[in-house]
């Protein structure tokens, strides 16, 4: 018995192995083709350390784990605390990093107080410009998207986005990315959430979006809905071996989505969120597969 233990457990290293060194997983933003790491890092309510240095100190090596790992793209906002604050603070800190790809909300009503705002963003982040501004859960999103537009012709903001959560607003989403010159649309996607799949995900790919998932573990629910089972033995046939990254690898394979964004303040749930960006994803069927696997539980 351990000898069959230990042959499982150096195959699947073995397959690990070969999964990293055919490089990082990345996907085109539809409007321009650059590439960018198909997970990413989300900062919501596990980056808001305040001035706390004990826990700053903690997310360092988290923050190190993601560079180290293939990731650039941090999302945050100013609805989070002192995310944005914390993320400047560390970035510095970090050795042999590439440039981040610095992703953002505007969070306020009132076009003056969105444009203060995102410059008050800039300095807490330490970069001379953002790559990505997103309207935050679509607030004041019309006087907000006059000043992206105008950012973005200035050249003081690369991309510019509009994003909403949980599920909400899905209808005036879908007639601000139907009829304005997005280049990302951020959304709520996982196995437990699916309903951007009828509409909002095709008209992404229509419109030549990019779509950032969020709440890709729907808040932690999906470990708690598989936990005491076994990942799959046929997770491996697309280089899988965590929960993690079977749950992201459902969502970075749907062709529409460019990047999904899981947050951790914990070094080992990084690394596991990490190894989802690399080796194969599962196909079409596979995904169904998936799908009737998560909904048997």
């Amino acid at each position: 018995m351990l000898a069959a233990l230990g042959a499982v457990a150096a195959g699947a290293a073995c397959r690990d192995a070969l999964a990293q060194s055919r490089g990082p997983i990345r996907r085109p933003i539809p409007s321009t083709g650059e590439l960018v790491p198909a997970i990413g890092l989300g900062t919501w309510i596990t980056f808001d350390a305040g001035a706390d240095t004990a826990r700053r100190a903690t997310l360092q090596p988290v923050l190190q784990a993601f560079f180290d790992r293939g990731g650039t793209l941090i999302d945050s906002s100013p609805m989070y605390g002192s995310s944005e604050e914390v993320i400047g603070a560390l970035l510095p800190r970090i050795s042999g990093r590439p440039a981040p790809f610095a992703a953002t909300k505007v969070w306020i009503v009132g076009r003056g107080a969105g444009a203060r705002q995102m410059e008050i963003s800039r300095g807490l982040w330490g970069v001379p410009r953002f790559d990505l501004l997103q309207i935050h859960n679509m607030v004041d999103w019309q006087a907000h998207l006059h000043t992206l537009k105008a950012w973005k012709a200035e050249g003081r903001v690369r991309y510019i986005g509009i994003t909403t959560s949980h599920g909400r607003r899905h209808t005036d989403l879908e007639k601000a990315i139907a009829t304005e010159p997005f280049d990302f649309v951020q959304l709520t996607y996982s196995l437990a959430d699916r309903s951007v799949e009828r509409r909002l995900l095709p008209l992404a790919a229509e419109r030549r979006i990019a779509v950032i998932a969020n709440r890709p573990f729907d808040g932690g629910d999906l470990f708690d809905r598989v936990r005491g089972n076994p990942l799959p033995v046929w997770a491996g046939d697309f280089d899988c071996s965590t929960w993690a990254a079977f749950f992201l690898k459902f969502i970075v394979s749907h062709p529409a989505v460019t990047c999904a964004i899981p947050a951790t303040s914990q070094t080992p749930h990084m690394l596991e969120n990490m190894g989802a960006l690399y080796g194969r994803l599962p196909d079409a069927t596979t995904r169904q597969k998936m799908i009737r696997m998560f909904e048997a539980l």
